[in-house]
């Protein structure tokens, strides 16, 4: 039986290749819905492609240009955030892979699982903002959530099948574009130096994120939740080659890893076919051409972003929320070229130190503390 899926975010890095699965295995997958936030050109080509039961486009301004650009399919449209909540409920769809980008990608999360969907996580934030949260409703639910980034993948992959729980995962990072740069350099670095990744294709957010290293310590949150594991049981090892894409050790001292070519398309199908493995032709790693592969500790004091998010992490409550919603305000404005570099860093500072508290946060305490520290930010990048 085909898996019926919802794709959050399909004009994405993310969402474009997860219809590469879907083109590559239409006996196995079929797109119900689609979604974007404001790419309504790139989202009615993709309708008429797919011909899927219905597509949301989240900024309404977007709606009439989209519908009547689709409105030779029999496609159904919808427009608004409130309406990602509502068609991830649609009782066609089996499957929702999130893709969105943010904060925005957390309550959509947590209709699919209150309504029983299998979810394909690409939504890291989800988890970041509130994943106590997150994960209680999956584990009363009976909902399974399944990573696609891909050292969540690897993790994923490498915990198959075994019996003993892991004493230690460590995760991969390349290093970003500013590995070898100094301190000075990377405080100052230009909005071109900071996306221009070694290896990754990926959006502008996400590839802002990997150069502060704030996407690492957001990946250590992840895993904190997804996993199960206590802070001081996931380690970060710089692995410029980016073959290895994250570690698991078990409790005898052996070590399992997850290779391979840095493809997204492999965790995303993964995540869809688990425990199947699909063909995907594509040029296969070769072994022998890797050369050397080389691990080091990170450095914290020119990547002082990734100390913050374990910081928050060891901290609990809401900090994570907070830190997110200050990251995503200066990334914004970092892009924008309202601030340098080195002012995400203090941005993230500052917010933290400023903002309330929240030991045992509920779902509106989350949405409050994502407002609040998005204000707090907001103020800062203004005084700059």
């Amino acid at each position: 039986m085909k898996q019926q899926i919802a794709l959050l975010g399909s004009t994405g890095s993310i969402g474009r290749q997860t219809l590469d699965i879907i083109r590559l295995h239409p006996e196995q997958f079929e797109a119900v819905t689609l979604t974007s936030n404001n790419n309504w050109e790139m989202l009615a080509n993709q309708a008429a492609e797919f011909l899927p039961d219905s597509v949301v486009i989240a900024n309404k301004e977007h709606y009439r240009k989209l519908s009547e650009a689709i409105a030779h399919l029999p496609v159904k449209v919808y427009a608004g955030e409130d309406a990602l909540c509502q068609i991830v409920a649609n009782s066609n769809i089996t499957t929702v892979v999130n893709a969105l980008v943010g904060y925005a990608g957390l309550e959509p999360t947590l209709c699919a699982i209150e309504a029983g969907k299998k979810v394909a996580l690409a939504n890291k934030e989800t988890l970041v903002v509130a994943g106590d949260l997150v994960m209680k409703a999956a584990l009363d639910k009976q909902v399974p959530i399944v990573p696609i980034d891909s050292e969540h993948s690897a993790i994923f992959q490498c915990l198959a099948g075994e019996a003993s729980a892991p004493t230690r995962l460590i995760l991969t990072a390349s290093g970003g574009p500013f590995l070898h740069m100094t301190a000075d350099d990377i405080e100052n670095a230009s909005v071109e130096q900071a996306l221009a990744h070694p290896h990754w294709t990926m959006g502008q957010k996400i590839t802002i994120d990997s150069a502060t290293m704030l996407n690492k310590g957001f990946e250590v949150i992840e895993a904190r939740w997804l996993f199960g594991m206590q802070p001081e049981h996931i380690e970060v090892a710089i692995h410029p080659q980016c073959v290895v894409h994250s570690l698991v050790e078990f409790p005898d001292g052996a070590l399992k890893a997850q290779l391979g070519t840095p493809d997204m398309r492999i965790p995303i199908q993964y995540a869809l076919s688990f425990p199947q493995r699909l063909e995907l032709p594509y040029p296969k790693f070769d072994i022998t051409q890797a050369g050397n592969l080389t691990f080091s500790k990170p450095d914290t004091d020119r990547f002082p972003a990734l100390r913050i998010a374990y910081e928050s992490l060891l901290r609990g409550g809401n900090s994570c929320c907070v830190l997110n919603a200050a990251n995503e305000a200066a990334v914004e404005a970092f892009l924008s070229r309202k601030i340098t570099f080195g002012d995400i860093r203090r941005t993230l500072e500052h917010t933290l130190d400023k903002s309330i508290f929240i030991a045992r946060p509920s779902l509106d305490d989350y949405r409050a503390s994502n407002t609040e520290a998005r204000r707090i930010a907001q103020q800062f990048i203004d005084s700059k």
